[in-house]
């Protein structure tokens, strides 16, 4: 799950070249520390796998890691363009690359670690990522919130520029139904800190208490997900509040598309993908304004709230309850396809690797 959207770039990105992944991963079963590795085909894209032999000691997982990748590197040809994924580590196996083989990188960041709040810190880490960030090609982000905070950082590269995340429309399409009672979808990784699932559980609590008919459904599984359960049963929720536990693929899709408007509490976010998904289902979209979400919501395609305010969460989900069948779902639809579909992002990376 938290490789999902490297997939989906590289599964774009594969329409048009030829295109290899490389995946390294610790496990602490007893494997050979020498890593084992797994090599086939998805969806067009050649796929590395590499596991290795998780240490206690940090310096050792490290090397560890490192060895693992020059090992899968080993394995291909020389590549004409090294497309790293989330920083530092990677980015340092591809700056020397650069140096050893003069093959160029680019960077895609997704991490909202850059956001005001949260962990990009220390001396080492700081100067490390700031040697590889100016040396890259370019640099892509999935918002251009993620680019501004990661150059406040002192992330300096005269080539930013903004990749969206991937929506796959032939999965994500819209469903005809007609709910009886407005049908509140969420989905999360259902960690509290960043999601904020407790507010929304406060905020339709507000909208139980003034009698407003609703079902939601909370998707999703994460370390707080059996917390946010016993918190909805603590509020007397039981009845118009449901948890499905983690969905994928189709299940997800028909889950999605089956809901009236998809409703999002988070305290700080990147650019989440389940927006777009949800548009892409023709459902319109109460969020809170934090990340890049401002950059894609506005008053054509749903409602934006300030983050933890229970009470403006309530009044938006109270006047889309009673509006989301004003938008229409064709319309929504359609500005997804034309820049979030595999084919478009798939040509925007086309275009960048061969400016390279």
């Amino acid at each position: 799950m938290f490789g999902l959207f490297v997939q989906r770039h590289a599964e774009a990105a594969a329409l048009y070249n030829d295109v290899s992944v490389i995946y390294v991963h610790p496990v602490c079963t007893d494997v050979p520390w020498r890593v084992s590795t797994d090599d086939e085909t998805i969806n067009n894209v050649r796929t590395i796998r590499v596991y290795y032999k998780k240490s206690k000691s940090k310096i050792i997982s490290l090397f560890r890691f490192f060895r693992a990748n020059h090992l899968a590197l080993k394995q291909l040809p020389k590549p004409d363009i090294i497309h790293v994924h989330v920083l530092t580590r990677l980015g340092i196996i591809a700056l020397w690359q650069k140096i050893i083989h003069g093959t160029p990188y680019i960077i895609t960041e997704h991490w909202s670690r850059y956001l005001p709040g949260n962990d990009f810190n220390g001396f080492l880490r700081k100067k490390l990522t700031k040697f590889v960030v100016r040396r890259a090609s370019a640099v892509t982000t999935v918002s251009e919130d993620l680019a501004k905070a990661m150059q406040n950082h002192g992330l300096a590269n005269p080539n930013y520029m903004v990749l969206p995340n991937v929506v796959d429309v032939n999965v994500f399409k819209i469903i005809p139904h007609q709910n009886a009672v407005t049908k509140i979808i969420h989905i999360s990784c259902f960690e509290d800190k960043s999601k904020n699932i407790s507010g929304l559980l406060e905020s339709l609590k507000i909208l139980k208490d003034k009698q407003t008919p609703y079902q939601a459904v909370l998707i999703g599984d994460g370390m707080d997900y059996e917390l946010m359960r016993q918190k909805a049963a603590n509020m007397q929720l039981n009845d118009s509040v449901s948890f499905t536990g983690l969905l994928q693929g189709q299940a997800l899709a028909n889950m999605l598309a089956s809901g009236d408007f998809l409703v999002l509490s988070s305290n700080y976010e990147n650019m989440p993908v389940v927006i777009l998904e949800a548009l892409s289902c023709g459902l319109p979209v109460v969020s809170t304004k934090v990340g890049g979400i401002g950059e894609i919501i506005n008053e054509n395609n749903g409602i934006l709230v300030p983050p933890r305010d229970v009470e403006r969460l309530a009044d938006a989900m109270q006047e889309m309850i009673s509006k989301h069948r004003n938008y229409d779902a064709n319309t929504l639809r359609d500005s997804i396809i034309k820049k979030f579909s595999n084919e478009s992002v798939g040509k925007l990376l086309d275009d960048i690797y061969r400016k390279i």
